[in-house]
C-alpha cells in the first residue's frame, strides 16, 4: 500500500485547509485509516481516525469541533478538513493506513507527510 498526502501549506490563524491522502496498492487490506501529526520536538500524535467503512471516527480532544475526517472508498482517498486553524496546529501531517493481523498485531503504512503551517 502506498500513501500520498497533499493539501498542506501556509495559512493564517482562523483559516482552513483540506488534506488528502490517496492510497494505492492492496487497498482492500486496509482496516482503518487516520491522520497523525508531529510538531518539532514533539512526539507524533493521533489527530483523527476513521474505520474502513467510514462509519466510525475518533478525534483528538484538541481538534474536536474543528477538524473532520472522511474517506471516499471509491476513490481510495481520505480527507482531513481543518477549520479554525490555530498556530498550535502547525506540524507535519502524516497519513496512516492500518491492517489488523489478528494475533500478530497490526501493520501500519505511512505517507511521506505534508507540512501545515499556521501563522498567528
Amino acid at each position: 500500500v502506498q500513501l500520498v498526502e497533499s493539501g498542506g501549506g501556509l495559512v493564517q490563524a482562523g483559516g482552513s485547509l483540506r488534506l488528502s491522502c490517496a492510497a494505492s496498492g492492496i487497498t482492500f487490506s486496509i482496516n482503518a485509516m487516520g491522520w497523525y501529526r508531529q510538531a518539532p520536538g514533539k512526539q507524533r500524535e493521533l489527530v483523527a481516525a476513521i474505520t474502513s467503512g467510514g462509519g466510525g471516527t475518533n478525534y483528538a480532544d484538541s481538534v474536536k469541533g474543528r477538524f473532520t475526517i472522511s474517506r471516499d472508498n471509491a476513490k481510495n482517498t481520505m480527507y482531513l478538513q481543518m477549520n479554525s486553524l490555530k498556530p498550535e496546529d502547525t506540524a507535519v501531517y502524516y497519513c496512516n493506513a492500518r491492517r489488523l493481523l489478528g494475533v500478530l498485531g497490526v501493520y501500519d503504512y505511512w505517507g511521506q507527510g505534508t507540512q501545515v503551517t499556521v501563522s498567528p
